[in-house]
């Protein structure tokens, strides 16, 4: 099933469930107000709202509406706990070989993974707002899910279990800010602001053959300013699955039913081509491609987003209809 939040001037919304093709949704309000709700009790809640879902896709709801992205809230608005990881090793040795600086062995064995702010997401066609321009704004297409209750100590294997829905996600970062951060030792805090979601959020059913090992084996697509620079496949090679990353987070405590987990930036190697490297599939990232430049050129030439500037991330099915709805989002200066 697919599932919703609108926006209803209150802090967490107001659930809805989408129908497959994402073009009519219903009010869930008569099993479960807030998806919180649903992820606490979800073996009572979800199957109702599996019937309700059923009855959409079969068009026996009197009560649907024309679903509109535009009135989509995060589909949790704010979650008990926001982990991110870099499952998509590419990434860090491309960001890492940009500077002259190895991958610690330990990268491959062990996921990185940083905490970040999970008290204020943002709806998937809400601006960016952002102070400074020179903060050097990037966007980041992920994939990211959401879990209920997984003990300490649970295995890989095991964790994939817990995953109850499936999202995309745009990780914004203020590439500018994070080497001082760093610096210190202590993490991101700063350098990256509040995280976009997509419209909707789908349990892994939804995905079919493309939900597999704990990835999803489709394209993710990013399209910066009207133009496409993205089309990353999301599944082969990501180094670590949603069931490693979670469990990786409950190694030392239990992960509660509302906490997001991200996979960090989509990122596929590069080919050779005559000799030379290339990345056919593009950059789910800016940073990832002024770190391409700076490996062939010497230095990066593409700059950060600017005001005015927007991006699109979506993944398609394999019947080419959009499974998440669209992230759509404009990078606006803070009005003090």
């Amino acid at each position: 099933m697919k599932l919703a939040t609108y926006k209803d001037g209150s802090r967490d919304g107001q659930l809805v469930v989408v129908s497959r093709d994402l073009s009519t949704a219903h009010y869930a309000t008569g099993i479960a107000g807030k998806l919180q709700q649903v992820l606490d009790d979800w073996n009572f809640l979800a199957p109702q709202l599996e019937d309700l879902y059923t009855s959409l896709k079969q068009g026996k709801s009197r009560h649907a509406f024309p679903f509109d992205p535009a009135q989509c809230m995060a589909p949790l608005p704010r979650a008990y706990q926001w982990a991110d990881g870099s499952a998509y090793l590419n990434h860090v040795e491309l960001v890492r070989a940009a500077r002259n600086s190895e991958v610690p062995s330990s990268f491959y064995t062990d996921p990185l993974m940083y905490q970040g702010g999970s008290d204020d997401f943002i709806g998937p066609c809400d601006s960016v707002v952002c102070a400074s321009e020179a903060f050097g704004i990037d966007f980041e297409a992920e994939i990211a899910v959401i879990t209920g209750d997984v003990p300490m100590q649970t295995s890989a294997d095991e964790a994939i279990e817990g995953v109850r829905l499936v999202m995309l996600a745009n990780d914004v970062s203020l590439r500018n800010l994070i080497p001082n951060e760093l610096a210190k030792g202590f993490g991101f805090l700063q350098s990256k602001p509040a995280t976009a979601f997509s419209p909707v959020a789908v349990t892994p059913d939804e995905l079919g053959e493309a939900w597999q090992g704990g990835r999803v084996h489709l394209t993710l697509q990013s399209t910066w300013n009207g133009r496409k620079v993205g089309m990353c496949e999301a599944g082969p090679e990501m180094s670590f699955h949603f069931g490693q990353l979670i469990a990786h987070i409950c190694k030392t405590r239990n992960v509660r039913a509302g906490t997001i987990v991200g996979s960090g930036t989509v990122s596929n190697k590069s080919v050779e081509v005559n000799g030379q490297p290339e990345w056919p599939k593009g950059y789910s990232c800016i940073a990832e491609k002024r770190a391409i430049e700076t490996i062939l050129d010497g230095q990066p030439s593409t700059e950060f987003m600017k005001y005015g500037d927007t991006i699109r991330i979506e993944m398609k099915g394999l019947n080419g209809e959009s499974l998440f709805g669209a992230i759509e989002q404009e990078i606006v200066p803070l009005e003090r």
